[in-house]
């Protein structure tokens, strides 16, 4: 991946543009996963959460790309802490009956022994957890494993509401370095909560990019930008996304599609381009 398809995050970690998204791959996970990095994507994102991720898989496939050359340091990982309510009740990877600190600190370390791994680039919290107490509480023991080096910067996801996150990030000794949403017409595309996040050097990553928004791909504005540069309209989005700061996830399951998700960081869009597309998110 061409260097202009990384960023340096507020916690100066080196974190690519476009990342590898692992939800829902269940027994393809480490096969998929490979493909992926084989392919050119240098940021993988996961969860400990049974329900929705196969973690240890992700970590066979760090296993097996370390045997093809691909070196840990090479790649940003990416997991979450997912409170009880987001788990199956029945594959919970970690003690529910326990403080919420020690519940954090067990996921992470099911996180480490899953991944094969001795730190992750990024920890984030799955969802926002009230009340804010409880939230701070949980926040603080991921500042207590940021600051032993094994999660290099922290992170919160599935925040929409602008007020928390705020409050959070006010609260905080260690600075949320990315927020990760849903990005789709139902939540105004976060364009406030955007805004917020660049005005503070907080990366905004966003995932369900393309399914969500059929609208924007067959819109005019979208359609004649892809014509021009002789790209499809997923890769127009993807790259009007980068070009405004936004760090998409892409979870194809296509080697054609990450291909042509990688091939977004070989055009640009004009300033008329990328106006006309913003105009469509108001």
């Amino acid at each position: 991946m061409a260097d202009k398809a990384l960023l340096i995050t507020s916690a100066g970690v080196r974190m690519p543009r476009l990342i590898y998204g692992t939800a829902w791959k269940k027994d393809r996970t480490a096969e998929l996963v490979v493909k992926a990095v084989t392919a050119g994507f240098r940021g993988i994102d996961t969860a400990c959460q049974p329900k929705h991720y196969n973690e240890a898989q992700v970590g066979d496939a760090l296993q097996q790309l370390q045997e093809l050359g691909f070196g840990r340091e090479a790649l940003f990982v990416q997991t979450k802490y997912t409170q009880v309510g987001g788990q199956d009740p029945h594959n919970v990877p970690y003690d529910p009956n326990q403080p919420l600190e020690v519940q954090v600190q067990q996921s992470f370390e099911a996180s480490l022994r899953n991944l094969k791994t001795t730190y992750v680039d990024s920890l984030v919290l799955h969802s926002p957890v009230t009340p804010f107490a409880d939230l701070l509480c949980v926040w603080r023991a991921m500042e207590a494993i940021q600051k032993t080096g094994k999660a290099l910067q922290l992170g919160i996801s599935n925040c929409y509401d602008g007020k928390m996150l705020s409050d959070l990030y006010s609260a905080a000794t260690v600075k949320p370095a990315v927020v990760q949403n849903r990005f789709h017409s139902k939540t105004g595309y976060d364009a406030a909560l955007r805004r917020w996040c660049k005005e503070r050097g907080v990366v905004y990553q966003s995932f369900w990019t393309l399914t969500a928004n059929p609208q924007l791909l067959a819109s005019g504005a979208v359609k004649a930008a892809a014509a021009r540069h002789r790209k499809t309209p997923e890769q127009v989005l993807f790259r009007y996304l980068t070009l405004c700061g936004v760090a998409p996830l892409t979870g194809t399951t296509s080697e054609e599609h990450m291909r042509q998700d990688l091939g977004i960081f070989e055009f640009d869009l004009s300033g008329d381009e990328v106006d006309g597309i913003t105009d469509l998110l108001r």
